[in-house]
């Protein structure tokens, strides 16, 4: 598990490779994990890379660790909680949670996506849908997307309305663009649920969301998508890593 260049750490590989095994239920009924010894000696990497791993876990609330026993899964369904430090962690949503489709993508004007998204034209591609950690709808999302890269999936059976699948929308676009995604510019705001949301979300009209902008571009800096999100705050834990630049 050593990280080629331009991959993500090996803590937080192996830190996903515990998570998913969690969400998969490896760990119920108060199974421990493995120990660090054990991890070390499986996927050969040093006892301080499992130890760093760990401690992600536990930092997202994922585990917990009873001295003299080992680490355990966290019980019980609790808010949805993801540490998010990477576009990688982005597109690693599809790893817990499932999305479904709500409206399919539609050809459109939209003046004010199409200044976001730094266009020439106002013609953009919109499409809405909502995600599920386990069986609880948690964050509705408005996507809209530049004309040339609308159509490179407006076809796909995963974005028709009703669709559901394990995929991200930036993870189901990535493979079809000339580029890669390297960024994405986000702001965090507090916001009511509107009708729609509110009955996407199961939850009040008014009831106070946590409203989430990405503008995602990509290596040259175009603008590849636009993702607004209302965020259900008592089923949604939001947490960022922030690292010292090393520059």
């Amino acid at each position: 598990m050593t990280p080629r260049d331009g991959a993500a750490p090996a803590y937080r590989t192996l830190a996903g490779t515990l998570r998913a095994q969690i969400a998969e239920g490896r760990y119920r009924g108060g199974a421990r994990l493995p120990t660090e010894s054990e991890l070390s000696d499986e996927f050969g990497l040093s006892r301080q890379t499992v130890r760093r791993a760990f401690q992600d876990l536990v930092a997202e609330g994922a585990v917990y660790r009873v001295p003299g026993r080992g680490t355990f899964a966290t019980e019980g369904r609790g808010p949805y909680l993801r540490q998010l430090g990477s576009i990688e962690d982005l597109m690693n949503l599809s790893d817990d949670t499932t999305m479904e489709v709500m409206s399919s993508p539609r050809r459109q004007v939209d003046l004010d996506a199409a200044g976001r998204l730094r266009l020439d034209t106002d013609l953009v591609y919109r499409m809405g849908f909502r995600r599920f950690h386990e069986v609880v709808p948690f964050v509705v999302t408005t996507v809209w997307w530049p004309e040339q890269i609308g159509r490179l999936v407006v076809d796909r059976p995963e974005v028709q309305a009703g669709a559901t699948s394990a995929y991200t929308m930036i993870g189901l676009l990535e493979p079809h663009l000339p580029r890669p995604i390297t960024e994405a510019a986000q702001s965090i705001t507090v916001a009511s649920a509107d009708p729609a949301v509110a009955e996407q979300l199961n939850c009040a009209v008014g009831h106070p969301m946590l409203r989430v902008d990405r503008l995602y571009s990509d290596a040259e800096g175009h603008a590849v998508e636009l993702a607004v999100s209302h965020f259900l705050p008592e089923h949604y834990t939001y947490r960022v890593t922030l690292r010292r630049s090393t520059v």
